[in-house]
């Protein structure tokens, strides 16, 4: 297709609408959010600089996270202003009387939609994940003092985890329970720890001796019963150390997961969320089947809310703009009210999941198609 001189104006005049629109969003959420929470960053004992750059590092997360939510919105409100900056300059009636079509004017804005799109979609499997244990960080806690709540979870070896409290800059749990579970070689066990630090993979502290040569577990101590018998526990999960002292080998069950797994979990990839879903040990499985299907039906929907707010601003360019804004405000409320009304009947199991992530799809998609296609050409 050629890429005319028109197709670029309008191209950058969308990656600018949408800066704008990024920019002011992003500001204001910040701002409000800021003046809203102030105490929470201004503790006692703490000088300016570092509370400047906790406000910094902490919406700096905030803001991608803000971001990932709003992507479809934004991407909707730069193709909108685009329009309308073209109708205030009269750009769209000489293009017509040129023999250019609505719908091929129409095609730079909507190449740029795609590309703010995919952005988000890499955003989300991509830099979400990564930044996913400081997205669940409280603001008031940024040396991780606080103690936090520990929820069970499952390894993969059916190994059981639990505890009372956890305390985050120490990675540690205190009384701390394990269920070991009955194998060929073992017993079922139950222990309890006053106290259990988790040490991930290749850790080497510096003592005592014995972390330097166990890793990738947790580390229990104050153990309860203080001896296990020999051929009655399986030394791949479990090695006692000494009296009330073990070492409990894990793969999956690490300190973010026992402490925010279900946090954590919503900003995995998707293609972490499809091997949870091979699993059996992790529960509310309708939550997580919904979260993957509305992923893969992200993209769609996104494209589905550009083009019906395209076609109810340009279905009568002779309408003011302020109406045409209250138009596409209230598809919007609708829209976004399908989106989640689907979402609660599929994790509430009154829909199937594949069901549930589509139904905005069968609802607009031949609306979609039918306000496109009425647009004045």
């Amino acid at each position: 297709m050629l890429v005319t001189i028109l197709d670029r104006m309008l191209f950058a005049s969308f990656l600018r609408a949408y800066l704008i629109c990024l920019v002011s969003t992003l500001s204001l959420y910040v701002v409000v959010d800021l003046f809203t929470n102030i105490d929470d960053f201004f503790q006692p004992g703490r000088s300016g600089p570092e509370i400047a750059r906790h406000v910094l590092t902490f919406y700096g997360y905030r803001t991608i996270q803000y971001y990932d939510r709003l992507c479809e919105a934004i991407s909707l409100l730069a193709a909108m202003f685009t329009v309308a900056w073209s109708q205030r300059n009269n750009e769209i009636i000489p293009m017509l009387s040129a023999g250019v079509s609505t719908h091929r004017f129409l095609r730079p804005i909507l190449a740029g939609a795609v590309l703010m799109l995919t952005l988000g979609v890499v955003n989300q499997e991509v830099v979400m994940p990564y930044i996913a244990p400081a997205l669940v960080t409280d603001r008031d806690d940024p040396e991780g003092t606080h103690e936090l709540y520990v929820q069970g979870c499952y390894d993969p070896n059916r190994v059981h985890i639990d505890g009372l409290q956890a305390i985050r800059r120490e990675q540690a749990v205190r009384y701390f329970h394990v269920t070991l579970p009955a194998t060929p070689k073992s017993e079922m066990k139950h222990l309890t720890a006053l106290r259990a630090e988790y040490i991930p993979p290749m850790a080497k502290p510096e003592s005592p001796m014995e972390k330097q040569e166990l890793s990738g577990g947790w580390l229990m101590t104050g153990t309860s019963p203080a001896e296990l018998s020999e051929g009655t526990y399986d030394p791949e999960m479990i090695k006692m150390l000494d009296k009330g002292r073990f070492f409990l080998f894990v793969r999956e069950a690490t300190f973010d997961r026992a402490t925010r797994g279900q946090k954590t979990q919503a900003f995995a990839s998707t293609f972490a969320l499809h091997e949870l879903m091979q699993r059996t040990d992790v529960g509310r499985m309708n939550t997580l089947a919904v979260t993957f299907h509305m992923r893969l039906t992200r993209p769609i929907v996104g494209m589905l809310l550009v083009i019906m707010g395209l076609s109810i601003v340009l279905r009568d360019q002779t309408r003011h703009v302020f109406i045409s804004a209250g138009l596409c405000l209230v598809m919007c409320a609708v829209f976004f009210a399908v989106v989640f009304g689907g979402k609660f009947l599929g994790t509430a199991d009154y829909l199937s999941p594949a069901l549930a992530a589509w139904l905005p799809v069968l609802v607009f998609g031949p609306i979609a198609i039918a306000l496109y296609d009425a647009i004045h050409t």
